[in-house]
């Protein structure tokens, strides 16, 4: 009795914990409430405008300085492809699930309903603490334009002596968000304007950063040999590589970051006009356009003064000055205040969109979800989000706000190549009628090998050349992709820490070795089985490899990251898993309606 009451309560979680939507449910769901106003032109400025912010003001001369030198443009490159990957992954699921809720939704259709509220609940972090750091460095950056007034004065009235808060409260950033907010609240169309006008200023400031030190260049720069570099300075071996690889791939991960924020134009798939075509093409159009900007930059930067003389705190400024352009100066700074205007925007746009997509599958609470009728808009969850990000952006310092801005981002990007996968090797109705008309006509058979191990071969590698996903590929593909994704991170960690625990090298060496190898394996055994066969208007090409490709590059970052990150970030999973389980599991509109099916489905059973 006890063995099935214990068995009966497994699978009671099992089932909360795995239900999901199917893409046609998400579809059928009813028109949105929201406006749909956003066509390709104003989600490419939303991506670009969340993406291309202060990082372009200040990463690229960070990184030529400390980390790549000259090379900084391959750095940008390697970032940029990095990127791209998680972007088509993205492009993908926004042509399958046209719906509020970027990767919250995404993993809701594809993992289930935990899952998904984990990835929200870590987006609404994200989001919450990149609109606070956004608006502190906007408030850091105008208070240095004007000799740290602020600051001094703020830190001698009311100073705050809390070893882990900022030493001032800060009005300015905190006002900022509000007046952000209700901006976002008054309507999407008015705020997507006023977010283009701030992007094409920006657009306009790297444009001009870009002319002008086409004009002062001097290629020779990229080419310093060592003994020309003064011996008083970080400047490596010289040349285009002064630190070599090691360097390019040190700066890769810093530019990374520099991209992130494109997710943005997912969460907009109630919003957008036709968003099965414009979301894709704005991800990727915008990601084409902030890798421009930055390579230019970059390129322009190393080449009006050597890579070891830059600036890490303001390079451009300094750049141009140093160059004999000191009034290129003040278009830099209008330029760096347009782009964190814009930042500051499309970050409480997303923040909201995510509360509001929880707030209608009821896992988070329903008042969240209330649409008025006069904005189209979700003003409760934006004004509720934008008094929580004042009340983090006026008492944390950016540096600890910065700290939490990138596991969320790494991990949903990685969640979301996760699900690629998965729906990529389901099998689908499409399949099935084609895999059974080539049954039917004796081209596709599954014979039972006399030998188990070759008969456990041939379903491994798909010997038998099945052009179709089964139940049988699919579950092959599914046991694939999670020992690909535990091997490589294992991988990941073995290459980042396991130095600092063995002596030996020898066995750190081996151990990669053999990690490489079975890493290597179950892609190829990903790769041998056949996919699905369901038209959508974007699909990610080169399939397995770009998602896998994601997948490693996002982990071995986030393994970067350090423990206090880790940590803070543990303590907010475990208030998301409090309310899950106390509010979510009882309120969810899926688990309604599973429980309302099932009565159905007992009643019919009792009437036959």
């Amino acid at each position: 009795m006890e063995l099935k009451n214990k068995e009966r309560w497994t699978n009671k979680w099992s089932s909360i914990l795995s239900r999901r939507k199917t893409t046609e449910f998400v579809e059928l769901e009813g028109d949105t409430k929201l406006a749909r106003v956003l066509g390709l032109l104003e989600l490419t400025a939303l991506g670009v405008g969340s993406t291309l912010g202060i990082g372009v003001y200040v990463l690229a001369g960070d990184v030529a300085v400390n980390n790549a030198g000259p090379a900084v443009t391959i750095s940008f490159l390697i970032a940029a492809i990095a990127s791209a990957f998680a972007g088509l992954c993205y492009a993908e699921f926004a042509s399958r699930v046209p719906r509020a809720g970027s990767a919250y939704i995404y993993s809701y259709v594809t993992i289930g309903e935990f899952c998904a509220f984990i990835i929200g609940w870590n987006l609404i972090l994200e989001y919450a603490i990149g609109t606070a750091s956004v608006a502190k460095g906007l408030s850091n950056y105008l208070d240095i334009l004007f000799d740290n007034v602020m600051q001094k004065t703020l830190t001698n009235w009311m100073p705050i002596h809390v070893s882990f808060l900022s030493s001032y409260p800060d009005f300015f950033a905190s006002g900022l968000v509000i007046l952000l907010s209700v901006l976002v609240a008054w309507g999407v169309k008015e705020s997507s304007t006023i977010n283009g006008i701030f992007t094409i200023v920006n657009l306009l400031t790297i444009f001009i950063i870009i002319v002008c030190g086409a004009f002062k260049a001097n290629a020779s720069y990229w080419f310093i040999p060592k003994e020309d570099i003064p011996s008083n300075v970080h400047g490596g071996e010289g040349r285009f590589l002064p630190f070599g690889w090691a360097g390019v791939m040190a700066g890769a991960a810093k530019c990374f970051f520099g991209f992130v924020g494109f997710d943005v134009i997912a969460t907009t798939g109630e919003e957008a006009k036709n968003p099965k075509k414009n979301i894709p093409l704005a991800i990727v159009v915008s990601l084409l356009i902030i890798f421009i900007a930055y390579f230019g930059v970059a390129s322009v930067i190393t080449m009006i003064i050597p890579y070891y003389e830059q600036n890490e705190n303001a390079p451009l400024p300094f750049a141009f000055s140093k160059a004999g352009l000191p009034g290129v100066m003040w278009i830099i700074s209008i330029g760096a205040i347009c782009a964190l205007l814009a930042s500051l925007l499309t970050v409480v746009f997303p923040l909201t969109r995510i509360l509001y997509a929880m707030a209608t599958d009821g896992v988070l609470f329903k008042f969240l979800a209330n649409v008025s009728d006069k904005t189209k808009t979700p003003v409760v969850a934006t004004m509720l989000s934008g008094i929580l990000s004042a009340i983090v952006a006026g008492i944390f310092n950016l540096g600890q706000l910065i700290d939490m801005m990138s596991i969320g981002t790494l991990l949903a990007y990685s969640i979301v190549a996760f699900c690629i996968l998965f729906l990529r090797y389901e099998e689908d109705t499409e399949s099935l009628k084609q895999s059974s008309a080539l049954f039917q006509n004796g081209v596709e058979r599954n014979t039972v090998s006399v030998n188990p191990i070759f008969h456990q071969l041939k379903i491994m590698f798909n010997l038998t050349g099945m052009k179709y996903p089964s139940l049988s590929t699919e579950k092959t593909a599914k046991r694939s992709i999670y020992s690909f994704c535990i091997l490589a991170s294992v991988l990941c960690f073995s290459f980042i820490y396991l130095e600092n625990f063995i002596i030996n090298k020898n066995i750190c060496m081996y151990l990669n070795i053999i990690l490489i190898i079975l890493t290597i394996l179950s892609f190829i055994v990903l790769a041998r089985q056949p996919q699905s066969n369901v038209m959508i208007p974007f699909k990610v090409p080169f399939v397995p490899l770009i998602p896998c490709c994601s997948i490693l590059m996002n982990i071995y970052l986030m393994m970067k990251l350090d423990l206090s990150t880790w940590i803070r970030f543990i303590l907010w999973l475990i208030v998301g898993l409090l309310i899950y389980v106390f509010y979510s599991i009882d309120h969810s509109v899926q688990g309604k309606k599973m429980l309302n099916d099932e009565q159905h489905h007992q009643k019919q059973r009792i009437n036959e």
